[in-house]
């Protein structure tokens, strides 16, 4: 089984008709153990309502796809234990808190990180956290 952190840009496609959903939805597969901060859940309930308030999705649907978002097999860890780990990522290489959240969840769980970011995808590869990162097109 391979380990991987998903963020809130790939978890996003599995709910939403997005450019790379089709890879994004190639992770949803037995051979991938798939985790994440528990940020992700804020972060996603965020993109849906910002849909929700472009009138995008109606509210039954932005509800509909919050309950199916549960149905993802994505093991959530607690933020807190990540906060010094993504504080001294976040300051070292000018990343948002956020992003760094995920990086210290995959550099602590020996994993990478998938991601439809493409500015946090551009801003380490061929860099020292090069390994740690995964775009979600080139994901095994």
């Amino acid at each position: 089984m391979i380990r991987l952190v998903v963020d809130a840009s790939v978890a996003v496609k599995w709910l939403l008709p997005e450019s790379h959903a089709e890879a994004a939805s190639r992770i949803l597969n037995s051979k991938h153990e798939l985790l994440a901060p528990d940020l992700i859940l804020a972060e996603v309930g965020n993109v849906i309502w910002k849909k929700w308030r472009r009138r995008e999705v109606s509210g039954d649907v932005a509800g509909d796809l919050l309950r199916d978002f549960y149905r993802y097999p994505v093991q959530t860890f607690a933020s807190r234990a990540l906060m010094i780990a993504a504080w001294g990522l976040a300051e070292q290489y000018d990343r948002s808190f956020y992003d760094s959240l995920y990086l210290a969840l995959a550099i602590h769980a020996g994993c990478p990180l998938v991601t439809a970011d493409l500015k946090l995808y551009n801003r380490f590869k061929g860099g020292p956290l090069s390994e740690s990162l995964v775009w979600v097109e080139d994901t095994p």
